[in-house]
C-alpha cells in the first residue's frame, strides 16, 4: 500500500475523537481513493460520538450544523478546509426513493457501513492507517468492480440516485458493474424518474466527463433513456450513409467518448448534438439516408431537455450553440475563416471544432483523411487570424455607431444597427479595409441604397 497521508486537519479531527474515548475514521470516496493509489479530495469522517458530543469535543473549533438530526456536523479546523463528520447511523424506510425517513445513531461501525451504496465505498480508516472493510471494498478496488452493498435492489430503492452514480463510478474509473449490481441497475432504471434534476445532473455531467464513457453509455442504454428520454428513438436507428458506421445512438456514445477533454459544455453538446436525427430521416432514391434540418430539430430537442434537468443560463446557452452549429461549413480559406470568426466569436469557433473533430471521429473513415486536413487547415488560419489585429467583431470596426450618427445625420435606433452590420460583413469579406474614412464614405454612399 503507498504511503497515507491524512490531511493534518482531518487527523486533528480523529484525534481529538479518539483521545474522548469515542472511535473515529475517515471513510467513503477518500478511503477508496487512498486504495486505489488515487490522490483524495474530500475527506469525510464517521463516528461513534452523537452530535451533541462533538459540540463538546470541537467546542474550541469553528462547526456549523448541517445535518445534525442525520447525524452530521461541518468541523473547520486551522487548515481551513471543511470535514464533514457523522455519527455511526443506520437508515430508516426510504418512502420518497431519495430520503431516509428517520435515522437511528448506533455504536457499530460495521452496521454504518452496512447502509453505504457501493462495496468500494464502505471502507473505513483509523488514524494510524488501519483499514476497516467487512464488504471486501478493497479486493473489489483491487479487481475494478463496481458492486452493491447487500442487495442491489434495496441500494436502489433507498436512494434511485445511486444508479446513476454507479454507471458514474464505472466511467470515471474504468470499472465494471458486477453482474447482480449490473441487472438491477437496469431492471430499476425507472427509479430516476423520482429524483430531483439537480441531482441528475451533477451525476450525468461526470459519467460524460469519465475517460471510460463509451462502454457505460453503450451498454447502459436503459439508464440514458430513462435519464433522456427524447434519446431512446435514437438507439437502432441506421443511418444508411456512407458517412456513418454507427446507428445515431451509438454515434452519439462514441463522439461523446472521441472528446478527451474536461469541457462539460462540449460533452452535454455531443449527447444531445443529434437528437433530431430520428424525426428528420429521408432517403434518396437510390437508398441514402439524409436528415435534413436535424440541427435546428436538435437544438429545439435540447432546449427542453437542459431545461428539464436545470441547466444554468450560462452554460445552456453555449450547448445549444454548439449543436446549432456543429454542421456549418468553413471552407479552409481566410475570408471564409475570418467571416466564421467574426459571426461565432473566438471561443465558440474554437469550441466548435473540437466538436466537429469528435463528431468525425464517430463516423465512418470514408474520406476522413481529407476532411481532418481541411480542419487542420481551417484551425490554422484561424489561429493566425485571432493572433492578429484583423477586426472579427463590431468592437473592432473602425466606426460606431455614434460615427454613423453624427456624419450621416440620422437618429438613433435600428437603421444604425443595420448600417454597422453591413460594415462588418463587407470587412470580414475582404471587400473594405477596416478604416474609418473608407468606412464612413460607403456608408454615406450607400445608405440611400442597398442599406
Amino acid at each position: 500500500m503507498q504511503e497515507i497521508r491524512i490531511p493534518s486537519g482531518a487527523k486533528k479531527i480523529l484525534k481529538m475523537l479518539e483521545d474522548r474515548g469515542f472511535k473515529a475514521y475517515v471513510v467513503g470516496g477518500c478511503v477508496r481513493d487512498i486504495l486505489g493509489g488515487e490522490e483524495p479530495h474530500d475527506w469525510d469522517i464517521t463516528t461513534s460520538a452523537t452530535p451533541d458530543e462533538m459540540h463538546e469535543v470541537f467546542a474550541d473549533i469553528k462547526t456549523v450544523d448541517t445535518g445534525a438530526k442525520h447525524g452530521t456536523i461541518t468541523v473547520i479546523p486551522e487548515d481551513g478546509e471543511l470535514y464533514e463528520v457523522t455519527t455511526f447511523r443506520i437508515d430508516g424506510e426510504y418512502k420518497d426513493g431519495r430520503h431516509p425517513e428517520t435515522v437511528e445513531f448506533v455504536t457499530s461501525l460495521e452496521g454504518d457501513l452496512a447502509r453505504r451504496d457501493f462495496t468500494v465505498n464502505a471502507i473505513a480508516m483509523d488514524s494510524e492507517g488501519n483499514i476497516t472493510d467487512p464488504f471486501g471494498g478493497e479486493e473489489d478496488i483491487k479487481g475494478g468492480i463496481i458492486r452493491c452493498v447487500g442487495d442491489p435492489d434495496r441500494r436502489f430503492a433507498e436512494d434511485g440516485l445511486r444508479i446513476l452514480r454507479a454507471l458514474r463510478f464505472a466511467s470515471a474509473l474504468g470499472f465494471k458493474i458486477e453482474d447482480k449490481t449490473a441487472g438491477s441497475v437496469k431492471r430499476n432504471a425507472k427509479l430516476l424518474e423520482k429524483i430531483s434534476a439537480e441531482r441528475v445532473n451533477v451525476e450525468l455531467t461526470k459519467l460524460l466527463l469519465g475517460n471510460y464513457s463509451l462502454d457505460v453509455l453503450l451498454n447502459y442504454k436503459e439508464v440514458i433513456t430513462a435519464v433522456i428520454p427524447e434519446l431512446a428513438p435514437a438507439v437502432g436507428f441506421k443511418q444508411n450513409s456512407i458517412w456513418h458506421c454507427y446507428d445515431v445512438y451509438d454515434h452519439i456514445a462514441h463522439s461523446v467518448a472521441a472528446y478527451e477533454g474536461s469541457d462539460e459544455c462540449i460533452k452535454t453538446a455531443l449527447l444531445l448534438h443529434d437528437i433530431g436525427k430520428p424525426f428528420c430521416y429521408t432517403e434518396d432514391e437510390e437508398g441514402h439516408g439524409h436528415f435534413y434540418g436535424h440541427g435546428k430539430i436538435s437544438v429545439d430537442m435540447a432546449e427542453k431537455i437542459l431545461d428539464r434537468l436545470k441547466y444554468s443560463n450560462a452554460r445552456k446557452g453555449r450547448i445549444l450553440d454548439l449543436i446549432r452549429y456543429h454542421d456549418m461549413r468553413i471552407e479552409p480559406e481566410v475570408k471564409a475563416c475570418r467571416k466564421a470568426l467574426g459571426r461565432l466569436g473566438t471561443e465558440l469557433f474554437f469550441d466548435l471544432a473540437e466538436v466537429r473533430r469528435a463528431d468525425k471521429l464517430a463516423q465512418s473513415d470514408y474520406a476522413r483523411e481529407k476532411e481532418f486536413a481541411q480542419m487542420d487547415e481551417i484551425l490554422r488560419i484561424a489561429r493566425e487570424i485571432a493572433a492578429s489585429d484583423d477586426c472579427l467583431d463590431l468592437k473592432t470596426l473602425a466606426v460606431n455607431g455614434d460615427d454613423l450618427m453624427r456624419e450621416l445625420k440620422i437618429e438613433p435606433g435600428k437603421k444604425v444597427g443595420e448600417i454597422l452590420s453591413h460594415l462588418l460583413d463587407k470587412v470580414l469579406s475582404d471587400e473594405l479595409a477596416n478604416e474609418k474614412d473608407l468606412l464612413l464614405e460607403y456608408a454615406r454612399k450607400e445608405v440611400c441604397g442597398e442599406l
